[in-house]
């Protein structure tokens, strides 16, 4: 099969905007085959936007994409950002153990929403497709020293809401609706169509190639 994306001919990477290693493994476990770059920049706050919630993963994953764009000369960057919102309230990756508490203490006992906004962007001719996805996750009320044995375990680390729903804080989670890889930080089902749309499916040689090849 030629290597190709968009139905040009054109041979591409399929760069990987993120340093997870839980959205590495996603895409390889779905056969996509990604390079890593990281974004250089900060990303913004997500509570300081001032959009909705879908609005806001969507445009802090479009700004991890213009950031990553700026280090590479071609290719098709994947970003993603994901936040955890309830009654009008954000809660990002938390910046320390205190304020895993708090994030957890304001989740523990409610129905709240996982966003992740997703972007795909051609580095070479600049056309993006910017999508989201949501899922409702319950979480049943956590108790004063289950709470704090959970924080004593770092798994909150580097996770929107200080939990993931594949490792330690499954325990937590009654119920979920939606997709449950956005949970684990990437909508895999979204990301697949995305992917669809722009003629790349996996491959296993490094390089992504037309899905009609």
């Amino acid at each position: 099969m030629t290597p190709t994306t968009n139905g040009d001919g054109r041979n591409t990477r399929l760069i990987l905007a993120s340093k997870s290693p839980r959205r590495a493994s996603l895409m390889r476990e779905y056969g996509y085959d990604v390079r890593i770059v990281e974004s250089p920049n900060e990303e913004p706050d997500a509570s300081a936007i001032g959009k909705s919630p879908g609005e806001t993963a969507e445009a802090i994953s479009l700004f991890k994409a213009e950031r990553v764009a700026t280090l590479v000369g071609n290719g098709v960057i994947l970003a993603g950002d994901t936040v955890v919102a309830r009654d009008g309230l954000f809660f990002g990756k938390p910046v320390d153990r205190a304020d895993a508490h708090r994030i957890l203490s304001s989740i523990s006992g409610t129905t709240h929403e996982v966003i992740t906004g997703v972007t795909l962007l051609d580095v070479t001719t600049n056309r993006r497709t910017i999508r989201h996805d949501v899922t409702a996750v319950t979480m049943r009320p956590l108790r004063g020293r289950e709470l704090e044995t959970y924080l004593d375990t770092g798994a909150w680390r580097g996770k929107a809401g200080a939990y993931g729903i594949q490792d330690k804080a499954d325990a937590f989670i009654e119920r979920y609706e939606g997709s449950f890889t956005n949970v684990v930080g990437f909508p895999m089902e979204l990301i697949v169509d995305m992917l669809t749309e722009w003629n790349i499916a996996p491959t296993r040689d490094g390089r992504q190639t037309s899905s009609d090849s």
